[in-house]
């Protein structure tokens, strides 16, 4: 039997609380983990402008929907006090103008009779297969590859526009929190060198914290995408510093853990 997507809208406005980078990253909480499932197809909305000094970033100062992506895994986010999450956005795509929330004075999104007094206020809202089709429709998606469920459920394209427009890398992702919590869950919290581990000496003030240190330095590999499972390891601040303190000669963990040894 084929997987059912989903589809939702995810708000991203110019001012948040929330650590979301466009097109890379979504941060979010709980309540919203049942939509935001791998492969959920996401479109990106925008509410009414109130900082004038972000029209330049925006497509428009009026409510919109500006970009459309497909929700990858999502992740834990360790430092949070109340449960909330990361979650990828892969293969994203802005759209080159906006797309009103209104056509024809009709919303493009259906509003349940149970929400219509505080629907808007709703970071993720979850839509219909119709939905999601009828706001794409209203842009020219150059480039973009529309992968959507048929009727028994299996993915099949609609086709892929002309262009070639590359996905942009960026250097957010030597600090990226989606990569740091995975680095985490896969490797723990306790210094893959020396073996401290701060929840057991400090409590409750210690728990949770640890160093993530990229096995080869930004600097070096330059920006890139990171397997967190053999690009990064999780050391204290002690380990991490000796790592680093020869500037041209970057430590691996094998070699310090040796000098450890060897005192």
């Amino acid at each position: 039997m084929g997987h059912m997507s989903k589809f939702a809208i995810i708000v991203q406005n110019d001012e948040s609380k929330w650590d979301d980078v466009k097109g890379d990253l979504y941060n979010y909480p709980s309540t919203y983990k049942n939509i935001l499932t791998p492969g959920c197809k996401a479109i990106y909305y925008k509410s009414k402008i109130k900082n004038q000094s972000f029209l330049k970033n925006r497509l428009s100062p009026e409510p919109h929907y500006f970009g459309v992506g497909t929700i990858g895994e999502s992740i834990l986010d360790s430092d949070s006090i109340k449960k909330e999450y990361y979650c990828e956005v892969l293969g994203f795509h802005e759209f080159e103008e906006a797309v009103p929330i209104k056509i024809n004075n009709e919303y493009l999104e259906q509003i349940p009779e149970s929400k219509i007094s505080n629907y808007w206020r709703f970071g993720v809202r979850e839509i219909d297969k119709g939905t999601y089709e009828n706001i794409l429709n209203q842009t020219v998606l150059k480039d973009y590859e529309i992968t959507l469920p048929n009727e028994h459920g299996e993915l099949e394209s609609r086709g892929k526009k002309d262009g070639d427009k590359k996905r942009r890398y960026t250097t957010y992702y030597e600090r990226n929190p989606f990569n740091r919590n995975k680095a985490i869950e896969l490797h723990g919290l306790t210094c893959m060198a020396c073996n401290f581990n701060f929840e057991k000496t400090y409590g409750e003030m210690g728990k949770g914290f640890i160093h993530v240190h990229h096995n080869k330095p930004v600097s070096e590999s330059g920006p890139t995408y990171v397997n967190a499972k053999t690009d990064l390891c999780v050391l204290c601040p002690n380990c991490h510093s000796m790592i680093h303190r020869k500037k041209n000669n970057t430590l691996t963990v094998d070699e310090l853990i040796k000098i450890i040894n060897i005192k």
